[in-house]
């Protein structure tokens, strides 16, 4: 209401004052401004993501990846590893970096896995013993453990990779946002498989940070190194 008044003032000023136009105009300007900012500030929202959880936006609370401000809850499901030990990433001690994708992925799983091994060369090795990394298989009829090991260790023989039932794997896949099915048949006779494209940090059955694929290796490091800190 003051604002409307100061424009019936300058309205019923005298023309000859000789500033009554200006004065005018620049009052108008600023409640337009005004105006806007309350508008933009009703219109903005917190980031959310697939899922409709509020996320931060990269960069906050000091992280290079998106932290969660509502974390992921993993489903405790037995799955098994390359190996043949049973594994239930929900239940997992220690930092763990989980990856969904499959061994014929033609682009984005061979440049995560990279990424993920690059970073982590870039740690003392007393913070890489602290952290383990999982590939989850979404295609399990074509990654068998052999396959999976196979592909791994041309990245990190410590990396672990994960399989079982189709079921399993999608029910997995589902508190992190990710659908897993089988897609379109490629010309090689062989067929794409939908997957996820982040990397998550996991602790305590909690997915609280994510990566996306376009993250750098440096930055990866940066934020393992705050979260192996934060873990100890």
């Amino acid at each position: 209401m003051a604002h409307v008044g100061w424009v019936l003032w300058l309205l019923i000023l005298p023309e000859e004052c000789g500033v009554r136009e200006s004065l005018i105009r620049r009052v108008l300007v600023g409640l337009l401004g005004l105006a806007l900012l309350t508008v933009l500030g009703a219109c903005g929202g917190e980031p959310t993501d697939a899922n409709g959880i509020v996320v931060s936006k990269p960069g906050n609370h000091g992280f290079n990846g998106v932290y969660l401000d509502q974390p992921y809850q993993l489903a405790s499901i037995a799955l098994a590893s390359d190996a043949g030990h049973e594994v239930d990433l929900a239940k997992a001690p220690g930092l763990n970096l989980v990856f969904f994708g499959y061994t014929n992925c033609p682009d984005v799983c061979q440049t995560v896995m990279s990424t993920i091994a690059s970073a982590l060369t870039r740690l003392p090795e007393a913070d890489r013993d602290l952290i383990t990394v999982y590939l989850v298989t979404t295609d399990p009829q074509r990654d068998t453990p052999q396959v999976l090991r196979e592909y791994l260790d041309r990245f990190n023989p410590d990396f672990v990779g994960l399989t079982g039932p189709m079921p399993d794997l999608v029910a997995a896949a589902k508190p992190l946002g990710i659908e897993i099915q089988k897609g379109q048949k490629l010309p090689s006779g062989g067929y794409d498989v939908n997957h996820g494209t982040h990397t998550f940090a996991v602790h305590s059955g909690q997915a609280k940070l994510l990566w996306t694929a376009a993250t750098s290796p440096a930055e990866m490091a940066e934020d393992l190194k705050r979260l192996v800190q934060s873990d100890s």
